[in-house]
């Protein structure tokens, strides 16, 4: 879960020292995982980046890529800024804080986006405005790099996810003041939206994932199968 508002700046400074508790490196792993898909691109959005260690990563693969970070916590806009201040990429990475379920991005204006642990943030009907309020904002051939939490379809392994959604919501709620109560069906947005999973990486037995999407042709449906709810 990545920053959703005021309520996350008292988590900047220890965000990553949380991760690493919880999960180790795989929080990190997932929203690294295909980045560099993006190496090519000129201009790419990231929505919710939280403490700035994606952009970090992106501006040194993709060397070419102006870089738009949107996130509503002044705490994270900050941290984030402060970790690309000085370096060869400080030209090229832009942040606007700002209510990332309101922001409304120029038509045509991006190459890619990611939303790596930020939609779990919001409920069903905020993951959709973003989803149809950004695609046009996407040009032809345009990737939407995803990374969340999810709960698998059976066994051990969606007992323990279930405990752990639950425990993160919780935590969030109290630490941070989170609305959100439970994983939005994300994927299934998507899909329904127009795009279409093009690679899929599972972390923590499926707890974590990493995706890539595409926009799908006209009349055509979306490959793979969207991760199960809880």
């Amino acid at each position: 879960m990545s920053a959703a508002g005021s309520g996350f700046d008292r988590l900047a400074r220890p965000y990553r020292a949380l991760e690493l508790i919880a999960f180790g490196r795989d929080l990190e792993r997932a929203r690294f995982e295909f980045l560099g898909r993006l190496a090519g691109c000129r201009d790419v959005l990231l929505l919710g980046e939280g403490d700035g260690r994606c952009a970090e990563r992106l501006a040194a693969l993709a060397p070419r890529a102006r870089i738009l970070c949107v996130d509503s916590s002044p705490g994270m806009v900050r941290r984030a800024a402060g970790r690309i201040a000085g370096g060869e990429a400080a030209g090229r990475v832009a942040f606007l804080c700002s209510d990332v379920a309101a922001f409304a991005p120029r038509p045509g204006g991006f190459d890619a986006v990611a939303t790596l642990f930020f939609l779990d943030c919001l409920d069903a009907a905020g993951v959709e405005a973003v989803v149809r309020r950004v695609t046009p904002a996407l040009r032809p051939g345009a990737l939407w790099l995803f990374a969340d939490f999810a709960v698998p379809p059976s066994g051990a392994a969606r007992l323990r996810a279930r405990a752990w959604v639950a425990a993160l919501y919780l935590f969030f709620r109290l630490a941070a003041g989170l609305r959100a109560s439970a994983l939005p069906p994300s994927e299934r947005i998507l899909a329904r939206c127009g795009w279409s999973r093009t690679d899929l990486r599972d972390f923590q037995g499926g707890l974590i994932r990493s995706a890539v999407y595409a926009r799908a042709p006209v009349g055509a449906g979306a490959t793979g199968a969207p991760a199960a709810s809880t």
